[in-house]
């Protein structure tokens, strides 16, 4: 924040000398009419300078358009070209819109009045205008929401809509949200298009938003865009709009496919999730068993959910899938499964796991038996020495509440530099759990290491056992 005030208070200073306003701002870049909002108002040297003069009003060309700005016309015009400022403000001429982008931000709130009069009819200082639509003076602040308010068109309202997000943050900012709203509601489909890709998420959230409620997005194109999109908060609002959309249209079955399909074929969690819930409507119990073994904790849910509402037995599938150690096809996911919705006798099945050739899923049933409370410290402690990291970081997880019953000698043996990293990191954090002597010999072992993030956390548990002065 600080480094944006600075570059918003050197690009006051270019504006006062004359600079032309697009070669000092980035126009398209919310950020860059924020920071200069802030940066006229600030000292260069003195951030912020609610009580002094900044940096630029105290040049020639600053002092004459300030006094002009003020109506001190005898003050104008004694100085040089003091008269042209003062017959701008009477009507006898304009200023230059690098004068109006200063006046327009300037700490007297009569000089931002008088400035949004002159504002009309300059397109390119209307991202100023919105920040004075949450001005804290009110003659400001309503002159400037009239303004705003005759100038916004779709095409406007899509090139502002980063910035009056970012305004309608501030206590007075909900004015131009609101009109922003209002414009793109009544906006064809194509025209809130870029919004949707647009690269931040403020904005993709705002304008899914807008599209769902007003209808703008058939349930297909609402779940390709939750499967596509990053953000979490647009994949569950788009995925539950499309679903929403499908139940109210009662389609048939190969249009649901095409809603659906997306959904089930998402990377994120969320969109799966909301598939795999659209399954039971569709009564698919077979395509829902499927997803039992997701590598995604919230679609397993919801696949039980689903199998179970359909008269299925998802703790009967699991146990069956698992019944058999040396399957070489078995999913990861059917392991941990099992131990989130079985009894703690089912970890007779997740022992012989821990020996199974894929890593993937001895790392699952460590983490099952640790969801069951089965950990059996003799035989878990193996597993620190798993050549596969995944397996020993759950085994570590497990073993943390136990850390005490690990002979501390044969942990620190893991701390040497011949050990892999992910076995020394897991013998420090055990070392770490026991406390008093033994994490602090552990710690004093690594404060020479070469691995910097071991080195540091040595050097941070030393640190705090030494007595403060």
């Amino acid at each position: 924040m600080y480094e944006d005030v600075k570059g918003g208070a050197v690009a006051a200073g270019q504006l006062a000398r004359g600079a032309a306003l697009r070669d000092v701002v980035d126009i398209s870049d919310p950020s860059a009419w924020l920071a200069l909002d802030e940066g006229v108002r600030a000292d260069l040297w003195y951030l912020p300078a609610p009580y002094g003069v900044p940096a630029w009003e105290t040049t020639a060309e600053g002092a004459r358009l300030t006094a002009a700005l003020r109506g001190e016309g005898r003050f104008t015009t004694a100085l040089p070209g003091g008269a042209r400022f003062t017959a701008a403000l009477r009507g006898r001429g304009r200023l230059t819109e690098s004068q109006l982008a200063l006046a327009l931000c300037h700490r007297d709130g009569r000089i931002r009045h008088r400035a949004l009069g002159q504002a009309v009819g300059h397109r390119e200082l209307l991202p100023l205008v919105v920040v004075r639509c949450a001005d804290w003076a009110e003659p400001v602040r309503e002159l400037a929401r009239g303004h705003l308010s005759r100038a916004l068109d779709a095409e406007t309202a899509v090139r502002l809509t980063s910035l009056v997000l970012r305004v309608g943050r501030r206590s007075r900012g909900d004015f131009a949200v609101a009109l922003v709203s209002e414009v793109l509601c009544r906006a064809p489909k194509e025209q809130l298009a870029p919004l949707l890709t647009d690269t931040d998420r403020a904005v993709r959230r705002f304008a899914h938003r807008l599209a769902a409620g007003q209808g703008l997005l058939s349930p297909v194109e609402l779940a390709r865009a939750a499967a596509r999109d990053e953000d979490a908060v647009v994949q569950s609002l788009c995925a539950e709009a499309a679903l929403a959309a499908l139940a109210k249209r009662n389609v048939e079955e190969d249009d649901a496919d095409d809603v659906v399909g997306p959904l089930l074929a998402a990377r994120n969690p969320r969109a799966r999730s909301a598939g795999v819930t659209a399954l039971r409507r569709l009564g698919r119990t077979e395509q829902a068993a499927g997803f039992l073994t997701d590598r995604s904790g919230l679609v397993r849910a919801c696949a039980r959910y689903v199998v179970r509402q359909l008269g299925g037995d998802p703790l009967a599938w699991y146990r069956e899938r698992c019944a058999d150690p040396t399957d070489d096809v078995l999913p990861p996911g059917a392991a941990i499964g099992l131990a989130e919705c079985g009894e703690r006798a089912d970890a007779a099945l997740l022992w012989p796991l821990l020996d199974h050739p894929a890593a993937r899923v001895r790392a699952q049933a460590v983490a099952g038996l640790r969801t069951l409370d089965a950990t059996d410290v003799a035989r878990m402690r193996l597993l620190l020495d798993d050549p596969a990291p995944g397996v020993v970081t759950e085994a570590t997880l497990a073993l943390l509440p136990s850390a005490e019953l690990l002979p501390e000698h044969w942990l620190s043996e893991r701390l040497g530099t011949e050990r892999p990293r992910w076995v020394r990191v897991s013998a420090y954090r055990l070392l770490d759990a026991r406390g008093g002597a033994a994490r602090l010999r552990a710690a004093q072992r690594l404060l020479g290491d070469a691995d910097e993030r071991l080195r540091r956390r040595a050097e941070l548990t030393v640190g705090r056992s030494l007595p403060s002065s």
